[in-house]
């Protein structure tokens, strides 16, 4: 199948698609009801088409109907009216270090709106320039105008773990984003969006009637590419990239649905796929980890090192909407950063408790995760910790256990205990936690064929490894011996939810050596 598709990769401006022909999935009925309200706040992980988002407003408003012919928004829309638009992206400005560097990034921002509605007296802030600039187009244009700010958290993200810069950033923000609130008359709209909630900024502080639309069931899919949108509209993508694996459509959707898929937002959501991965896999022609490019963001890791998160629990975590959907000023341990900036996502919600069930949502999130935390907990690379992982499991996928046996104990003696790691066993209740957050990272790596900290009636289980045709449960003791172990396994029935699905199962107890730090002995049965 030759299918010629313009895919919009690495494209956000909603003009160049529609004029380059390029594959837009039709948003416009949800961004013309958005656009009923006037101050609208709108959070998503980053790469999930947010800036699509705002410059799809940013066309909207400035009235260029041509760009939205046969799309949803023209059985709804019948004025057309132009507005000002001042639409400003302030991703540019994360990579400021310095009060004064953030103020001229600011100035720079506006400052093509200054060749347009001039410029006043005294207007030697940020926060003064843009007020002035929307009196100034409300006056030279009689119409209120329709304000667009984009990534307005970026300045402050990587100053999270820096209390003074955080706090001399967010004066600077503070100041501009009071404007909002204290221009609302001339302003007909206002779109913000970005990755996180900081409370102590005007933005949420002072603006009365802002609309956080973050968890609005309506508003769910508006960024992201939904189960339906993707049958409907792409079922050639998915029989094309079918071709190239040699295999199924069928088997291909669910390849892509594991690797993509798994986003909600709300407690009634769709299922929804990332929408940078998605297209750059189409494009590309492989199922690849996209999302994780420029790796996992600083900021989260040593949000995550700072509360001493439990990475062995991300799998399903309990929470109510107050604990991961608040400003990041109030957290108390990583659980909002990690929902808001998108490697935990809604999986489940239960209205008698008004308990939410979180989890990481695909094997791209999870990949990318641990592959940003492995250098931080144990002071290896991914390929080192990956390159072990594999080779276990080949060795248990032939079933050599003495091999795979030996391959772990080279590789834990092996690991250089970094001062960051020396803290991890200072943390950790005792020294098997230690080698649960290390197996939880290594097979993960592997988390096709390999799981940890497995759930069952009596109790969580090790680590299992699982094959076509064998299953294996592993169950560790560092204050214990391999037989005491392995009589865990049993008399907890960790095996038993394996022996009704016809697998052969082996069971596997094993002792660590404290002083050497790697596999002492172990204990196997079937």
């Amino acid at each position: 199948m030759n299918l010629v598709r313009r895919y919009p990769v690495g494209i956000q401006t909603f003009s160049e698609i529609r004029k380059g022909n390029y594959l837009y999935i039709d948003k416009t009925d949800l961004v013309w009801e958005m656009t009923r309200m006037k101050y609208v706040f709108l959070s998503r992980p980053r790469r999930f088409g947010k800036s699509l988002l705002a410059t799809t407003l940013d066309s909207y408003f400035k009235g260029q109907k041509e760009l939205f012919e046969g799309l949803k928004i023209m059985e709804l829309e019948t004025e057309w009216e132009a507005y000002p638009v001042i639409h400003v992206d302030l991703s540019v400005a994360k990579v400021e270090t310095t009060v004064e560097g953030l103020r001229k990034v600011l100035f720079r921002l506006l400052n093509p709106y200054k060749n347009e509605y001039g410029e006043g007296a005294y207007e030697d802030t940020p926060g003064g320039l843009f007020s002035g600039l929307i009196h100034r187009a409300y006056e030279k244009t009689g119409k209120q105008v329709a304000v667009i700010i984009d990534e307005y958290d970026a300045p402050l993200l990587d100053k999270l773990h820096i209390p003074e810069t955080l706090d001399a950033f967010r004066n600077v923000m503070q100041e501009f984003y009071v404007q909002l609130k204290a221009n609302e008359a001339f302003i007909r709209f206002c779109f913000i969006t970005g990755i996180t909630k900081f409370s102590q900024l005007s933005i949420f502080s002072t603006i009365n009637n802002l609309t956080n639309i973050s968890m609005d069931a309506k508003y769910a899919a508006i960024c992201g590419i939904t189960e339906e949108e993707l049958v409907a509209q792409m079922a050639p993508d998915m029989a094309m990239l079918a071709e190239e694996y040699e295999c199924a459509p069928e088997e291909m959707h669910d390849k892509l649905k594991k690797q993509y898929d798994g986003y909600r937002f709300a407690k009634k959501s769709p299922d929804i796929y990332n929408p940078f991965s998605l297209l750059k896999c189409f494009n590309q022609r492989d199922i690849a980890n996209y999302w994780f490019d420029s790796a996992t963001p600083t900021f989260l890791i040593r949000q995550m090192q700072h509360y001493r998160t439990d990475i062995t629990a991300m799998e399903h975590i309990e929470a109510s909407a107050s604990d991961f959907d608040m400003p990041t000023e109030a957290m108390t341990d990583a659980l909002p950063l990690l929902y808001q900036s998108g490697y935990l996502t809604i999986k489940d919600y239960d209205r008698d408790s008004d308990y939410y069930t979180l989890a990481i949502p695909n094997n791209e999130v999870r990949v990318g995760l641990v592959s940003g935390l492995i250098p931080a907990y144990t002071g290896l690379e991914r390929r080192e910790t990956n390159g072990f992982a594999v080779k276990f499991w080949r060795a248990l996928k032939i079933n050599n256990i003495d091999t795979a046996m030996q391959e772990m104990k080279a590789f834990l003696a092996g690991i250089p205990y970094v001062e960051g790691f020396r803290e991890k066993l200072k943390e950790v209740k005792n020294y098997e936690g230690f080698y649960e957050y290390t197996f939880w990272l290594i097979f993960n790596m592997l988390n096709v064929y390999a799981r940890t900290q497995v759930k069952c009636a009596g109790g969580r289980i090790d680590f299992v490894v699982e094959m076509p045709d064998t299953t294996w449960v592993f169950e560790l003791k560092v204050n214990g011996t391999a037989q005491e172990a392995l009589n865990q396994i049993n008399s907890k029935n960790y095996a038993l939810p394996y022996e009704t699905e016809g697998n052969k199962v082996v069971k596997v107890g094993v002792q660590f050596d404290r002083e050497t730090m790697t596999v002492g002995k172990y204990l196997i049965a079937e």
